[in-house]
């Protein structure tokens, strides 16, 4: 089985500091729903792993994420492409869950699902805390400059890049993966 697992906010989507909160908010990030047709034209299985403490701060509720959701997937399917799952962290910082990224239990949630190992696995996110669950739960992390990437890839320039695959978005990291991993 071939999956890659990727975060929402800044590499699928427009990041905001302000929450995506609404369907309306939710715009993608060029050529990111073509990136994810072609993984599943590759016969990649495509999953979404996102910390959405919006909830837990009451900025929005599950109802109106489930919303943001259908819009995501309906715009990638009508371009051919299929997420075949969504895990999600509502939990705000504070709450000091499992689920929270860079904490594992979304990953593992991934693993339980799907039930496999996720050692070798691309793990395409746009912060610290996506490389660092990747490299706990054995994924192969892959950087995405969009969203907060330019500030993570800043901060950890000096520090350990080693196994970290960096890549200007998600439409320029699927042919390395289409490579890589087919």
């Amino acid at each position: 089985m071939k999956l890659v697992i990727l975060d929402r906010d800044g590499v699928i989507n427009e990041d905001s500091d302000d929450y995506i909160k609404s369907p309306e908010e939710w715009i993608p990030i060029d050529g990111s729903i073509n990136a994810i047709c072609e993984l599943g034209r590759h016969d990649f299985i495509v999953v979404v792993a996102t910390n959405q403490s919006g909830i837990g701060r009451g900025l929005f509720d599950e109802y109106d994420l489930a919303r943001i959701h259908q819009k995501m997937c309906s715009a990638i399917e009508d371009a051919g492409g299929f997420i075949h799952g969504i895990f999600f962290c509502p939990h705000a910082p504070h709450e000091n869950c499992n689920c929270r990224k860079p904490k594992t239990g979304l990953l593992s949630a991934i693993a339980s699902e799907f039930n496999l190992s996720l050692e070798g696995i691309p793990f395409i996110g746009d912060s610290l805390k996506d490389i660092e669950a990747a490299r706990s739960s054995h994924c192969d992390p892959i950087l995405v400059k969009t969203g907060n990437g330019e500030k993570t890839l800043a901060a950890i320039s000096g520090k350990d890049l080693k196994g970290i695959t960096i890549a200007t978005d998600l439409r320029h990291a699927v042919p390395n993966i289409i490579d890589r991993y087919s």
